[in-house]
């Protein structure tokens, strides 16, 4: 039977939902698809490609909140592209870890920077601070999901012996994040240490 690139990508992240990142293999995706694993290379061409349309689909499958108009302010908008991406995380097993894996890399999922970029270009910031803003934002996110997922796989399995967590802090650290935002916005130009901030210039 052949088939397209979607069907490899759309295996792929069942694969990777079933039996998590380490056992998302060219062999095992092979497997599934009942071809030899060479047979894959015509629809990717490595296995950092397949990581990636897999991450890229992880977010397609995802809500998208409205990241333009007036319809809300930039802080609400912010936390609904914030909210949105972390409930696409948490929808597959490692999924923060593959996501955070090929956004470091370079490799793809684009879509989260590119939104909270956008939104960010309203917040009124000195010229050039809104992409490390949007940075700041996306580690956060990724970090908090990425631990957030870790600790619930990891208790689910038996792996950790602690109780769970009596809930997620992400709404509250987020918040700082952006009241943070916030205030370098109110403040003006970009290198004016704020209180409480560290100057960090040579």
């Amino acid at each position: 039977m052949a088939h397209r690139r979607e069907d490899v990508v759309r295996t792929a992240l069942a694969v990777l939902d079933a039996h998590g990142l380490a056992d998302l293999t060219m062999r095992r995706l092979a497997a599934e698809l009942d071809v030899r694993p060479s047979a894959l290379y015509h629809h990717v061409p490595s296995k950092q490609v397949l990581l990636a349309a897999v991450a890229d689909e992880v977010l397609r499958r995802g809500p998208r909140a409205e990241v333009v108009g007036p319809a809300a302010t930039w802080p609400a908008r912010l936390t609904d592209v914030c909210g949105g991406l972390r409930e696409a995380l948490l929808a597959y097993r490692d999924a923060a870890e593959l996501v955070s894996t090929v956004v470091a890399f370079g490799l793809g999922a684009d879509q989260p920077y590119a939104d909270l970029l956008t939104v960010l270009d309203d917040a009124g910031l000195p010229d050039g601070l809104a992409p490390t803003a949007a940075r700041t934002v996306l580690h956060f996110v990724l970090g908090h999901t990425l631990d957030e997922q870790t600790h619930l796989q990891a208790g689910a399995a038996g792996a950790i012996a602690d109780a769970p967590r009596p809930g997620s802090d992400f709404g509250v650290g987020l918040g700082l994040v952006v009241d943070g935002i916030a205030l370098r916005a109110s403040v003006g130009r970009p290198g004016t240490p704020v209180r409480g901030e560290v100057d960090d210039r040579p």
